[in-house]
């Protein structure tokens, strides 16, 4: 096992977990910045080159977890890992953020999801070599699809 240790901070406009935008079809569009710690600036060299980034963080303010949970919009309980809870055994959270430039150590994005103040762990060049065609979106597609039909 490791010990992790932020390697930054983000900049948020949501304080409470309760202003985070939540449910089906939710887009992330508020902007942030990812502070990187000026001792791993060098570690971002060349990331202007990527449109977007993968970002690995703490759940910091998750005092526990649970295997099974109920989503917000959904009543049905799912396993914590098909869901993206924070309510997990090792507190992390996986983000895709728009880049939209670089200020010396900070990356300032589009689609954060974290709380002001959340601790960076990573960060990776968004790249994926998986067809749309191919992705499936399990329980979420099957929610997804009942809201469109109560909403006809």
């Amino acid at each position: 096992m490791f010990t992790p240790r932020a390697i930054g901070y983000v900049s948020s406009p949501y304080k409470t977990t309760s202003e985070i935008p939540k449910g089906l079809n939710t887009r992330h569009d508020a902007e942030g910045v990812l502070r990187i710690l000026r001792d791993f600036e060098l570690g971002l060299t060349d990331i202007e080159g990527f449109s977007h980034l993968f970002v690995i963080w703490e759940f910091d303010r998750s005092p526990d977890f649970a295997l099974l949970g109920s989503p917000p919009f959904e009543e049905r309980p799912h396993g914590v890992f098909a869901t993206r809870s924070p309510r997990r055994p090792n507190p992390i959270g996986l983000t895709v953020v728009e880049l939209l430039r670089r200020q010396n150590a900070d990356l300032y994005v589009k689609g954060v999801d974290m709380l002001d103040g959340t601790p960076i762990l990573d960060i990776k060049p968004y790249m994926s070599s998986v067809p749309m065609e191919k992705l499936r979106r399990g329980w979420l597609a099957e929610a997804e699809a009942r809201k469109a039909l109560e909403e006809r």
